[in-house]
């Protein structure tokens, strides 16, 4: 069966190849790295993007999360990284990418997905947001739980990446 695409359309198509994933990842943990796993097998190319996000006051510099983010992707196909300080749609159309990751762990999290996804849809219709969720095992894991942890002295070296913690 032979596919037409008329010439218009090539940009559209190639851009459902790709796929945006974004977060503070304040650090990147081994809940992140399970949802870029997963979407890299998906699509040919997905961009992690660091949001600066000064206002949750990072416990980690945007330098530093993108240098774990880095360092935590380095062998997979397809998966790179950047950071960023603007709105996610306006970094999606500027990179020619129609799809956004998100993770969900739990109802909470679905709630306030949900709400964003459609913020981001009204903002640009041809965006989709794709949902996946970790493993039973990363269910629970969040940069949240690890700042905690790390704050408190706590151990945490099982729920990061060893090149995260070979860059602390």
């Amino acid at each position: 069966m032979e596919i037409k695409i008329n010439k218009g359309d090539k940009n559209l198509i190639a851009s459902y190849k790709k796929a945006i994933y974004s977060g503070t990842f304040d650090p990147i943990t081994n809940g992140h790295m399970d949802i870029i796993k997963r979407a890299a097998n998906i699509f040919d190319e997905v961009v992690i993007a660091v949001a600066q996000s000064e206002l949750k006051s990072p416990m980690f510099t945007h330098e530093q999360r993108v240098k774990f983010a880095k360092a935590a992707t380095k062998d997979l196909k397809g998966v790179i990284v950047i950071g960023f300080d603007t709105l996610l749609v306006d970094l999606a159309k500027e990179l020619k990418i129609n799809t956004i990751i998100r993770g969900l762990r739990a109802v909470s999290d679905f709630e306030y997905e949900l709400q964003m996804g459609y913020a981001n849809s009204s903002i640009n219709k041809n965006l989709e947001t794709l949902y996946l969720m970790p493993t039973l095992e990363n269910a629970f894991v969040s940069s949240t739980i690890v700042r905690e942890l790390i704050r408190f002295k706590g151990k945490f070296e099982h729920l990061v990446p060893k090149e995260v913690l070979e860059c602390m």
